[in-house]
């Protein structure tokens, strides 16, 4: 089985020009097949100021009314994924901009209401993700570079968390490829102190992670992304690795730094 590394970028590197230029360089430099998906950063929140579309948030996630959706399918689909490829054309690596809708790659559910009525977002239909799509792509020396949006069937273009795509790509890829998913971001690693860069965690097993919870040695930001990945280790996925955006060469071989998760 061939090697495929699924990487998802966020965090603060989206939103700082210079961080996100590094590790496209990075990642263009990288001899592998290779998935890119990416966040949306604070871009869409400082465009839509500019627009007058508010922001809203409940229990940090945003609600996605219809003047929001159109926002975020500009800003995400558009600006923020066409900037990447077209970095990633001038170094070299042949890159095509993707949302979910694209090839129907990733059809997805419009979220019920209970609680909180999220608006236009979107749950991964992950038994439909079109992996033979993306297959052919990679087979053809070109890199997928996807936005965080899918589609419901129904016309409708859907927000869609990028942590939670990349989780459910990387499974859907596994059953093609031997796949490690990757998550970058600024902080070094899953940290015991999110103030000292120096407290990585390198190896997290699933009895490491209910002790580290019971201690309350992890930071809420952090719980989603280790959730994202047992659900895609529980589901086929061999290994994934929490890192900084400036160790990605080094994490895609068998000395990594971060915090691997298997």
């Amino acid at each position: 089985m061939d090697k495929l590394f699924v990487i998802k970028i966020g965090g603060n590197v989206i939103d700082n020009t210079v961080a996100l230029q590094q590790f496209l360089s990075l990642f263009a430099s990288a001899d592998a097949k290779k998935v890119l998906i990416h966040g949306g950063g604070k871009i869409a929140t400082k465009i839509g100021d500019q627009l007058g579309i508010e922001s809203k948030y409940i229990n940090g996630r945003r609600i996605t009314d219809e003047a929001t959706i159109d926002l975020v399918t500009m800003v995400y689909g558009g600006l923020v994924n066409k900037k990447i490829v077209a970095q990633l054309q001038s170094l070299n690596c042949n890159a095509i901009g993707l949302t979910g809708a694209d090839a129907n790659i990733i059809p997805a559910v419009k979220r019920p209401v209970r609680d909180v009525d999220y608006g236009f977002v979107g749950d991964v239909k992950t038994g439909e993700i079109n992996t033979a799509v993306l297959a052919a792509l990679l087979q053809q020396n070109i890199t997928p570079v996807i936005a965080p949006l899918t589609h419901d069937g129904n016309g409708h273009v859907l927000n869609t968390n990028a942590d939670t795509i990349a989780s459910s790509l990387a499974v859907a890829l596994s059953e093609l490829y031997d796949v490690r998913l990757i998550y970058c971001f600024e902080k070094n690693g899953i940290l015991t102190d999110i103030n000292d860069e120096d407290s990585v965690i390198s190896l997290i097993t699933k009895e490491k992670y209910n002790q580290l919870l019971e201690d309350k040695k992890l930071f809420d930001g952090i719980l989603p992304k280790i959730d994202n990945a047992f659900a895609a280790i529980d589901n086929g996925v061999s290994e994934v690795l929490i890192g900084h955006a400036d160790d990605l060469l080094q994490n895609l071989t068998a000395t990594t730094k971060g915090t691997l998760i298997k």
